[in-house]
């Protein structure tokens, strides 16, 4: 990939970050930008160019869960060893944004897939991989970021309806950007670049063979990330991006890589459901009764649209189910908060005892 210079503006560095730094240059720390992340072991970008990081042990130490840990997009402080190209990583600035989900598998964490975006590039592919629920799902994850969403559908050569799928997603998307595009025939991506001035972040989220790394390809304008092409029978996508990282566009914006995401566990995100399923909690606001359950009470406003058909059963399901499946990760997480406390409690007395056995 061809190198160019780059300033902290170019990075999306700007006055509020500014203001949050001035109290570590007294410590000769400089500010940089995590670029990638992998075990623990950091990539980052500064205006001296990139170097290889990790955080301090009082980071470390003081962690209590994996968001206290860096993540792709965030702004740090750290003291360079430029002629070595390395860095230690001494604390992160506040996220403007993140978007967060529920790690994959049994376990109630969060995990941040990417920090300080101002665009949510929301990636679903125009083939048998087309999927309304899991934009619903990312439109929610989205929302509760901060970011703004942009619905991208990308493979539009393999697309015979491309404006029944765009109808239907105007349906559960209100006033959100719904940008059409190919790759491969190199289409539609000139709509990307309001998105991609100097100093803005977007991020790219999708799940496996959507076309992610394609897009990063051809935004680059040269073949700097790995594309395979989709299972045959089902569409469904290999892995090809195995860790998220911030590229750097000659253009002045960035964009964020990111590897497919088969599971899409939500994470604090009741504001975000009811941002994306605002028509369904303005229905449930205009039942007679205030806990009405919308199944069998009298006036209630969301059968009554459901049977007329201004509400669509399947969005009502989707929202039904997305609720619970928050509920359930609301308890899990509340369990886990304590049991993480106790930890926490025993590992300072630990360090206070040991402390006082050496003195």
């Amino acid at each position: 990939m061809e190198e160019f210079y780059l300033n902290l503006t170019s990075l999306g560095w700007n006055e509020t970050y500014q203001e949050q730094a001035a109290p570590y240059y007294k410590d000769g720390l400089i500010p940089a930008r995590v670029a990638s992340e992998q075990k623990q072991l950091y990539r980052v970008l500064t205006e001296q160019g990139e170097l290889h990081a990790e955080i301090t042990g009082k980071m470390r130490f003081q962690a209590d869960g994996r968001n206290d840990y860096p993540a792709v997009g965030d702004w740090v402080m750290i003291s360079p060893r430029i002629d070595e190209g390395k860095a230690i990583i001494h604390t992160i600035l506040p996220r403007k944004t993140k978007f967060s989900r529920k790690i994959a598998g049994q376990l109630v964490d969060e995990q941040i897939v990417a920090a300080n975006i101002d665009t949510v590039f929301i990636v679903n592919a125009l083939n048998n991989d087309f999927n309304i629920g899991r934009i619903e799902r990312y439109l929610i994850l989205t929302w509760e970021s901060g970011a703004n969403p942009v619905i991208l559908l990308s493979k539009a050569d393999l697309c015979t309806d491309i404006e029944h799928k765009i109808a239907q997603i105007e349906n559960i998307a209100i006033g959100v950007p719904i940008l059409v595009i190919s790759s491969l025939q190199n289409e539609g991506l000139d709509q990307l670049q309001p998105f991609l001035e100097e100093g803005h972040t977007s991020a790219l989220l999708g799940s496996s063979g959507v076309g992610k790394s394609s897009i990063v390809n051809r935004l680059i304008g040269e073949t700097v990330m790995e594309v395979r092409a989709a299972r045959e029978g089902d569409d469904r996508g290999r892995h090809t991006t195995t860790h998220r990282e911030l590229i750097a566009l000659k253009q002045g914006g960035l964009i964020i890589d990111t590897p497919g995401m088969r599971e899409l566990g939500l994470w604090d995100s009741e504001a975000g459901i009811q941002t994306a399923f605002d028509d369904v909690e303005e229905f449930t606001k205009q039942c007679r009764f205030d806990d009405c359950t919308h199944k069998n009470e009298p006036g209630c406003a969301v059968k009554a649209a459901i049977h007329s058909g201004e509400l669509d059963a399947r969005r009502y399901d989707s929202y039904v189910k997305l609720q619970r499946e928050l509920k359930y990760i609301l308890r899990k997480e509340n369990h886990h908060a304590r049991i993480a406390e106790k930890k926490k409690s025993k590992k300072v007395t630990k360090s206070v005892r040991e402390k006082y056995t050496i003195e």
